[in-house]
């Protein structure tokens, strides 16, 4: 026999000797007998309770005026600086002050993929990721928009917004800016 042929029969014992992929069952199971399973919905159900608690929270701030530079509602806010104290207030994390550093600051996911509480990003400046919200549900999101105007909730799909989509972020705890963080502070 040579030794080509003894691997090719070694690789192919080894190949029927693996055992088969397990199936969901299975796998629920395994993560029922661990304790996992009721954990991994414990933790399911607090991220959805912090996107509804924060969605709330937001809408608490319809009506506040805006303010360039403006990051509370005794002052007014801009568009980063809102959802800078929304997270900030409803989830304990810090964001960049920017709309530009907030997106890179956080996941990048599909339109199809957003959930309330995730961040929406615009082009209404001729540069990439100049404004920012908060999406709230049902294709609509709320914001900080410009001077003379108020914190309100629009529909992303108005065509305004439609074309000036500039991708949709999560935020995650590992993801926030630490409070003594240069970038965070402008």
């Amino acid at each position: 026999m040579t030794r080509f042929a003894f691997v090719l029969l070694f690789a192919g014992a080894c190949a029927q000797a693996a055992p088969a992929p397990a199936n969901s069952d299975d796998m629920d199971r395994f993560l029922a007998d661990k304790g996992l399973l009721t954990h991994l919905e414990q933790v399911r159900q607090t991220v959805s309770d912090r996107a509804s608690e924060l969605v709330v929270n937001a809408m608490g701030f319809l009506g506040v005026p805006y303010r360039r530079g403006g990051n509370t509602a005794e002052t007014g806010f801009d568009c980063s600086g809102f959802v800078r104290a929304m997270y900030e207030q409803t989830v304990g994390l810090i964001l960049p002050r920017r709309a530009d550093q907030q997106a890179a600051a956080t996941e990048k996911i599909d339109k199809t993929e957003l959930q309330p509480g995730d961040l929406v990003f615009f082009n209404t400046m001729r540069r990439a990721f100049s404004h920012v919200g908060i999406y709230v549900g049902e294709g609509k999101f709320i914001h900080s928009p410009k001077p003379g105007a108020e914190v309100r909730v629009e529909d992303m799909r108005m065509s305004y917004w439609q074309r000036r989509f500039d991708g949709a972020r999560r935020v995650h705890a590992s993801q926030s800016a630490q409070p003594d963080d240069p970038q965070a502070q402008r």
